[in-house]
Formats: C-alpha cells, sequence, structure tokens
C-alpha cells in the first residue's frame, strides 16, 4: 500500500530490482508511479483507499503478502486496523508493517502510542508479521528548505543527538522482510549508521552549500506555536513533530548495526544525502 509514498515507492523499485512479483495500490491509479517507467517487469497497479472497504478486497484478492504503511494521522490505528482485518479475511498471509520507534502503550509521543495499538491488533489477527520501526527519515529532511532559505533551522532537540535513516533503506529491508522467510516474525529498529544533532546538520549544510545555516532552540510550546502558525500544519502534527523530537532528549538516540546485518552493507550516510539534494538546501 502506498506505492506512491515515500517508503512505498521506495520499495517498489526494490522489489522491481528483486525481479519479484508485486502489485502497487494506490489512489490514483492512471497517474504514473515514480520508478516504474522503462521498467522490463509489468507492475500491476491496482486502486486502493483505505477508506474504501470494497477496494481493498477486491485489491487484496490473490495477493500473499502485503506491506502496510500509512501516512501519519488521528484516524491511523482505525485505517491500519481495518486495512489488517481485510487483508485476514482475503487471504493475506503476512504483513509487513512500518511501525516507529517507542511504540508503546505509555509512550510520550501520541503516533507511537497509536502504532502501538496497531501492532498489538496485528499481534492479534494470526497473521504472520514482521515489523519495521525506522527512525525519522532523511527525505523529510527537504522539508527544512524554507527555512533554510532564511538561515536558520527551527527545533526543539537541542544538541541532543538524532536518528536518520534514507527511505531507500527502508525499501530494502523491507523487501528483504517480503522475500526472506525466515525475518518474519521479527520486529526491527532502523537508524542510519550515525546520529546527528540539528545544530551539526545546520553546520553541514553550510559547509556544503557555502551558505551560512545556523540552528536556533526553541521551547516545546514556541515550536509548536511556529509549526502551526508559519508552517501552518494541522495541531495534531505540529504536537506529534514536538513530541518527536522531545523524545529525543529523554531518550538519547544511538545507531545500531540491523541494516547492515539485514542488507550486508552500510546504510545510506546523511552527508550523501546532503550531497544528493545540495541543490534543494541553495538559497
Amino acid at each position: 500500500m502506498g506505492a506512491t509514498g515515500a517508503t512505498g515507492n521506495a520499495l517498489l523499485r526494490s522489489l522491481l530490482a528483486l525481479g519479484a512479483p508485486v502489485r502497487a495500490l494506490t489512489r490514483a491509479p492512471h497517474s504514473p508511479i515514480p520508478g516504474t517507467a522503462g521498467t522490463h517487469q509489468p507492475v500491476d497497479v491496482r486502486y486502493a483507499d483505505a477508506n474504501d472497504p470494497h477496494s481493498l478486497r477486491a485489491a487484496f484478492k490473490g495477493a500473499d503478502q502485503l506491506f502496510l504503511a500509512m501516512a501519519n494521522s488521528p484516524a491511523q490505528v482505525t485505517l491500519e486496523t481495518r486495512v489488517i482485518d481485510i487483508a485476514a479475511h482475503a487471504g493475506i498471509g503476512h504483513i509487513v508493517k512500518i511501525s516507529a520507534p517507542a511504540a508503546e502503550s505509555d509512550s510520550p509521543v501520541a503516533i507511537s502510542r497509536g502504532h502501538h495499538a496497531v501492532e498489538d491488533h496485528l499481534r492479534g489477527s494470526g497473521l504472520t508479521h514482521t515489523i519495521l520501526r525506522p527512525y525519522a527519515f532523511m527525505q523529510n529532511l527537504l522539508r527544512l528548505a524554507p527555512a533554510v532559505a532564511q538561515g536558520v533551522i527551527l527545533g526543539t532537540t537541542g544538541d541532543a543527538p538524532c536518528n536518520h535513516i534514507d527511505c531507500r533503506d527502508i525499501g530494502d529491508v523491507a523487501a528483504a522482510a517480503l522475500t526472506r522467510p525466515h525475518m518474519a516474525g521479527g520486529t526491527y529498529s532502523l537508524t542510519g549508521s550515525e546520529a546527528v544533532s540539528y545544530p551539526e546538520i545546520a553546520s553541514r549544510i553550510s559547509t556544503l552549500t557555502g551558505d551560512q545555516v545556523r540552528y536556533v532552540n526553541l521551547t516545546p510550546d514556541e515550536l509548536r506555536e511556529n509549526l502551526v502558525h508559519h508552517a501552518h500544519m494541522p495541531t495534531w502534527l505540529a504536537d506529534h513533530v514536538t513530541e518527536i523530537q522531545q523524545l529525543a532528549i529523554t531518550r538519547p538516540e544511538t545507531p545500531n548495526s540491523t541494516v547492515t546485518e539485514i542488507l550486508g552493507r552500510p546504510p545510506r550516510t546523511l552527508d550523501a544525502f546532503l550531497r544528493e539534494h545540495r541543490a534543494h538546501f541553495r538559497r
């Protein structure tokens, strides 16, 4: 599901590279799906919307595994549990779910509490399942570009190091989970090769572009207000960003070796990602 999303599309590309048969589910089946043009392997594109149970039943027919990654939202628990139930009735045998760090019932991050609820539902479904818990996506750093254009990065993490991972590595790990039966049943926390603070990210962007960028540390309330009134985020999303950043302070983040152990190569580095998207951060 979510073949046009950051992780779903990365997985689609990984599966095509492996030559694995794949069905791409999207709410816009007549629009081009990135990564499929010019491929020798046909991609079965189907309409599916988690708000439309009939579409899910039709889309799941004949499939034996499902990759479940949905955008964070207040409705996420309702939608993902519905998907799991319909998948079980449709004969899906294995679900690979994208979850979140700190997916616990008492997590200080509301979205993570929701992921915990979905994980619990999945465990109780009787389906074979694999859970991936990636940390912050490097691709989300691209959203900093408007602030970088003003010479600042705003946050509330202070000097706390933060894990980041490239969505393409998540896609490669998800492809492994779908094609290597021995991984089924596992829960895997996924990070990049280093944990880097936002002041350090600002410094690296400055060095890379030649434009001075500084990190400005705000209180949680100040950051939340800025995200709502200046970045025009919905309140629940501003709360989520603030909670995630505060979690990096209360639970110091360090990288692990899971990606390397699964893929047999190190994860993509933050420096490589910033170089690849250098033009995005130029003023």
